[in-house]
């Protein structure tokens, strides 16, 4: 099994990878697709020349390696992309033999976590837009962090029925720290996962009130959003 995790940033997105790296059975890759975007775009990133240097910048060779032989003697492989990072002229017909899953999160929480790690924050740099459009070319099921947050056992179980996987328990802790499969960018992004232990059911907080400046960015991506909300499986 192949599965494309679709998610846009700040959204536990790292943790999912994290819970199917422990399920043993599964090569996990991170962000295929970032180092490509950030040469295409010329966009300044966190890391940005690191990134460049340590991951494949090559959109094609990166869609080859989706299709290609998984690594670590592992029948299954999970991909944890980023659907910004999916320019239009990127090749996406990788993903039609994939199990795709679109994992979402209310873009006010979301806006509230990337602005503390980056001053910048526009539309485009959420994904909202473009995951609605990639989920309309390849759909699945969608799930919701706040679920993975308040009732991770619940919502991995329902997710694993849902695309004919057996739910392991492993799924759920991890050791702390860095690891081997994270992306270079990790240092920057990764601090609170890395803190963790594992998917543990918490008290998912208030909605964040969003800053006046941001506000538009807020009412740009909601419409896409909600049309991905309206599909969460619970």
């Amino acid at each position: 099994m192949r599965i494309a995790m679709w998610s846009g940033p700040r959204n536990v997105s790292t943790a999912m990878m994290y819970a199917f790296a422990a399920k043993g059975d599964f090569a996990v890759w991170d962000e295929p697709f970032y180092a490509a975007y950030l040469v295409q775009t010329g966009i300044d990133h966190p890391l940005r020349d690191e990134i460049i240097l340590s991951h494949e910048p090559d959109p094609a060779m990166v869609a080859a390696m989706c299709q290609g032989t998984i690594w670590d003697d592992k029948p299954n492989l999970y991909m944890k992309h980023m659907p910004q990072h999916m320019l239009p002229e990127f090749p996406l017909d990788w993903a039609q033999s994939c199990v795709n899953v679109h994992l979402i999160r209310h873009p006010a929480r979301v806006i509230a976590s990337y602005a503390a790690k980056r001053e910048s924050v526009t539309p485009d740099d959420l994904g909202y837009i473009r995951h609605l459009q990639i989920f309309e070319m390849f759909p699945g099921p969608v799930i919701d962090s706040a679920d993975v947050q308040a009732a991770p056992e619940q919502t991995l179980r329902r997710l694993c029925s849902e695309i004919g996987l057996e739910f392991d328990p492993k799924m759920l802790t991890w050791e702390k720290g860095p690891k081997p499969y994270d992306g270079v960018w990790a240092r920057h992004w990764y601090g609170a996962v890395h803190d963790s232990e594992g998917l543990h059911p918490m008290t998912v907080g208030p909605m964040p009130e969003t800053p006046d400046h941001l506000s538009e960015v807020l009412a740009e991506v909601m419409p896409a959003y909600e049309e991905l909300a309206a599909r969460i499986i619970r």
